[in-house]
């Protein structure tokens, strides 16, 4: 049986009325094809289903991005459904996660049902947004006392985007009782602490999806 990864993506586009946002391709893109390339079936899902934004400053005409981007057209509404018969989930970034990931409920509950059934949570760059009130059932949170990686405040600050976040993730996450992990600003750098696996920004997209794979074996 081939493993089965459930990947949730954002449906936000915007930031301010002048600055548009979304998904950020490259970190949805490069781990599904490391998934793909590794035999694993993917399914793609979005907060509220449909065609999902990209970040305009995350296209790239790749070839190698196409049949990827080809999942992105019209995606299903992530369900309470899609609990069961996944081996892991992957949250890819995109600073559009900052406003439909934390508050979601369905998230938080499929989420919740990987933590308890000790499947691998994954997520790389703004995608730990989704992680910042996740929970077990007993309300601990989900990143409490484990290693983590995610944006860093220094990366937001310098990308200027900080006073338009609804929180900064890398505070958000100290705040939950997450040890925060972090390489030098964008360079690769990401870790996997048991079946929590997180990468710290675009360049880690690679490693972040590598260390997926390498918990699922």
């Amino acid at each position: 049986m081939s493993k089965r990864i459930l990947m949730v993506v954002t449906n936000h586009t915007t930031i301010t009325d002048d600055h548009k946002t979304g998904l950020w391709l490259e970190e949805f893109a490069v781990p599904y094809n490391v998934f793909k390339d590794n035999g694993y079936e993917v399914k793609v899902t979005s907060i509220e289903g449909g065609e999902v934004p990209l970040d305009p400053n995350s296209i790239e005409d790749r070839a190698e991005w196409k049949t990827a981007e080809e999942e992105l057209k019209n995606t299903a509404a992530l369900s309470e459904n899609d609990t069961e018969g996944f081996d892991a989930i992957f949250l890819p970034g995109g600073h559009g996660t900052m406003f439909d990931f934390p508050e979601n409920k369905t998230l938080q509950n499929v989420l919740q049902h990987f933590a308890e059934n000790n499947k691998v949570i994954s997520a790389v760059c703004h995608g730990p947004a989704g992680l910042v009130n996740a929970t077990y059932a007993d309300g601990t949170p989900l990143v409490k006392g484990k290693n983590v990686s995610a944006f860093t405040d220094e990366e937001e600050i310098e990308m200027q985007l900080d006073t338009h976040m609804p929180f900064m993730l890398e505070t958000k996450l100290r705040e939950k009782g997450a040890n925060i992990k972090r390489g030098e600003k964008w360079t690769d750098f990401s870790v996997a602490d048991g079946n929590l696996v997180t990468g710290q920004n675009p360049q880690s997209s690679k490693s972040t999806a590598e260390k997926v794979v390498d918990a699922l074996n």
